[in-house]
């Protein structure tokens, strides 16, 4: 579907009436779930956090302006608040967990794939290092346009703020990602560094 495609009434008129709500939810449910699946990696977790991020539709359905972007990128602003909030839990949790349990002993194959799967994924964590370095408001431009693929204007839209002003955290972030190109590689580089997402301005 066309993310700039809206509901006729918007989001208020599917709190009003439960067959809009369904069709808003299929419209945009896979768009919604794939930007959650690139920020965790537990099925169960995605599935539940998709669900949380409809529920908050129906509290912020006020909130929704069309002129200030598609119904996509109002999705993706309220997914980012709920998924930024189950990160703090996790974190909250794991540090609790950490102080209770202390380290579990691993078994030498253990050991030993999980340091395979590290190897592998170093260029990412590269990657993202380099952008939680940055200040979060240029972090949050530049994660929806080089990893969500939004174009900049959705962007905006999405983290509710002006165009011109995203537009600049995105020069810096990728100035500051240039300066910072020693510890990433050449592919991630690139990829966060492309002039617009996927052609989009």
């Amino acid at each position: 579907m066309d993310g700039t495609e809206r509901l006729r009434g918007g989001p208020a008129a599917a709190v009003r009436d439960p067959r809009t709500f369904e069709e808003l939810y299929r419209r945009h449910v896979d768009a919604v779930m794939r930007f959650v699946a690139r920020r965790v990696d537990d099925p169960h977790t995605a599935a539940d956090l998709t669900a949380d991020i409809f529920l908050a539709v129906l509290n912020s359905a006020h909130s929704y302006r069309p002129g200030l972007g598609s119904e996509v990128a109002w999705l993706y602003g309220i997914a980012r608040n709920i998924v930024s909030s189950e990160r703090r839990r996790i974190a909250r949790e794991a540090e609790r967990d950490r102080r209770i349990c202390g380290r579990r002993l691993l078994e030498p194959d253990d050991i030993a794939r999980i340091e395979d799967r590290l190897d592998a994924e170093s260029p990412g964590r590269h990657l993202l290092a380099a952008l939680e370095r940055l200040p979060e408001g240029e972090r949050a431009v530049m994660e929806l346009v080089a990893v969500d693929q939004l174009p900049v204007t959705e962007a905006a839209a999405a983290l509710g703020i002006r165009q011109v002003t995203a537009r600049v955290r995105l020069h810096r972030a990728r100035k500051t990602l240039k300066e910072k190109a020693t510890c990433i590689t050449a592919d991630a580089l690139d990829t966060a560094l492309l002039p617009t997402a996927r052609g989009k301005t």
